[in-house]
């Protein structure tokens, strides 16, 4: 059976919020039998008995509890979607909503946006509004999973399927120790090291994370628990140079504080730690249109990648 009109759902919501039908019903602007009317045609077609009713007025019944509890969270959902529909009223037909992990918002996104408007003047065309918002790699996915953007931009190493892709460049990753870190005389650490040694770390669910954790595993290795968990690439590039513990970061990320003095990013040995930087969208490899695509096309053509392909 499909619910269709919500009506009934905030009926039996304002009875339990009120307590009574006459109080929901003056809360609703509706007359009480109106209202009861209404709950009773719900009742007959879902099959359950939503109120007991008796001279003392009425009451939820056990399976009228849990009726309202399902309610509240359809309610909520459709006021979500009602909203997200209104939103999308007041954006201008050029506008692009994008979802963008930390590392690329905050060193690689800026760039792509001027070459973009760059391309959009040289051709008499009016730079488009981008919308921007910053989340980690697997809030991105879920924002694009769910159409809130119309692009996402990721830092993790494990595409997600489902949703069009491309790589469109690729980030190496250095351990950054503050200058007074025992490991700041020397130019790498390797493996072993780094996994028995308690980091400074970004949250679960970040790209930064998940690119460490996957390439300790694949060596065989189990990441020691972290020495402090942030929710920020600045707080734990921060913290690494007052000296709570070492990070593993984005070599964009530390190229400032490395040239000035206030870290040392160490090599991981003996390989580099390298990860994608990709694009998603909904659909599949073709689905990509528009702004979204061109600024796709520009950020592959800012650093080209080593491998990767549109992948549906």
């Amino acid at each position: 059976m499909e619910i269709v009109d919500i009506r009934p759902l905030r009926a039996v919501v304002h009875v339990a919020d009120e307590g009574s039908i006459s109080r929901a019903a003056r809360s609703l602007g509706v007359t009480q039998q109106a209202l009861s009317a209404r709950i009773r045609a719900f009742e007959r077609e879902i099959d359950v008995e939503i109120l007991h009713r008796s001279p003392r007025g009425s009451a939820l019944t056990a399976e009228g509890d849990l009726v309202v509890t399902w309610a509240r969270e359809a309610l909520a959902a459709m006021d979500g979607f009602n909203a997200a529909i209104g939103s999308l009223r007041h954006r201008s037909a050029t506008e692009l909503v994008i979802a963008v992990s930390q590392t690329v918002a905050a060193h690689l996104l800026p760039g792509w946006v001027a070459a973009l408007h760059r391309r959009q003047i040289a051709r008499d065309q009016q730079p488009s509004p981008i919308v921007l918002d910053t989340a980690n790699s697997d809030e991105v996915i879920r924002k694009v999973h769910g159409g809130e953007c119309a692009l996402g931009f990721i830092e993790t190493p494990s595409i997600p399927t489902g949703l069009g892709s491309r790589v469109v460049r690729w980030d190496s990753m250095v351990v950054a120790v503050g200058l007074q870190h025992p490991w700041a005389r020397r130019s790498s650490v390797d493996f072993a090291e780094i996994a028995a040694t308690p980091l400074v770390v970004r949250e679960p669910g970040s790209g930064t994370r998940a690119a460490l954790d996957q390439v300790l595993s694949a060596a065989g290795y189990s990441a020691a628990a972290p020495a402090s968990v942030l929710s920020t690439e600045a707080a734990v590039r921060s913290a690494a140079i007052a000296g709570i513990a070492p990070a593993v970061l984005s070599e964009l990320a530390v190229a400032d504080d490395a040239a000035l003095g206030r870290l040392h990013p160490l090599q991981l040995a003996p390989v580099p730690l390298r990860r994608p930087i990709t694009a998603l969208w909904r659909g599949g490899a073709r689905d990509v249109h528009g702004i979204a695509r061109e600024l796709v096309e520009v950020a592959a053509s800012a650093a080209a990648p080593t491998s990767g392909a549109v992948r549906p």
